[in-house]
């Protein structure tokens, strides 16, 4: 499947390189909505929520009542899971807090799953250097993402990979990170990061990792219209 992205920061849909830099702004909210009809699932990120610097509940609860969205962005805490499931979110999306400076915190994220169903759970794990990557990239935890992805299983329905070193960089990814994944769990798997062309799409699609596609959308370096034929294709099996 193919899951188009909108970032949120300031009410605006920006898209960021890096997670620091912003490379540009999109549509209004409902606009990128109108423009990603096509697609039955969205992946909405709240980064004002993420980097403690307020956030977009409004935006948030309205594009979650008109599309099926897994929403990110400041998920610390069981009760900001339900918040967010409330709101309408069809599945929350764990980052940073999912882990300790050493490794898996396995205390929090048994009260998230206590809270929220886990299979409505997805884990963020963002690598870069060969290392999963927390607080908006800045802190390194000891351990890769194929090493952390087994103990974290027990606590969600999929996990949301992105690989960090080309993220927002347009400068492709790395196929091969994503099949080691892949090999690691057979829980879903959701690529992110540094994906540019129509190839990298069908090459993941192809070992069923599902594709969040960004950057690439917004620069129109991937016609929408030919991600939409080929999901279309994907969902009914004939890709």
């Amino acid at each position: 499947m193919i899951i188009p992205c909108i970032d949120l920061q300031g009410g605006k849909v920006v898209q960021l390189i890096q997670g620091r830099e912003k490379a540009l702004e999109g549509a209004p909210p409902l606009e990128m909505l109108e423009r990603f009809k096509d697609f039955p699932e969205l992946q909405v990120i709240d980064l004002d929520a993420a980097m403690d610097k307020g956030d977009n509940s409004g935006i948030v609860e309205l594009l979650a009542s008109r599309a099926s969205c897994r929403v990110g962005g400041g998920v610390r805490t069981p009760e900001r899971a339900q918040h967010l499931l409330r709101l309408g979110a069809s599945r929350v999306i764990v980052g940073t807090s999912a882990f300790t400076g050493s490794g898996v915190d396995h205390a929090l994220l048994e009260q998230i799953a206590a809270a929220a169903p886990p299979e409505r759970i997805v884990i963020a794990l963002d690598s870069k250097g060969g290392r999963i990557v927390v607080r908006g990239w800045t802190a390194q935890v000891q351990m890769t993402a194929v090493e952390a992805i087994r103990e974290l299983e027990p606590y969600c329905g999929g996990f949301l990979c992105t690989y960090v070193d080309k993220e927002g960089m347009l400068q492709g990814t790395d196929l091969e990170w994503f099949r080691s994944l892949r090999a690691a769990t057979g829980h879903e798997i959701t690529a992110a990061g540094g994906i540019t062309t129509i190839d990298d799409v069908r090459a993941l699609l192809g070992m069923k990792v599902h594709a969040a596609l960004g950057m690439a959308i917004y620069t129109g370096r991937i016609s929408l219209s030919s991600l939409a034929e080929l999901n279309r294709a994907e969902l009914s099996g004939s890709a």
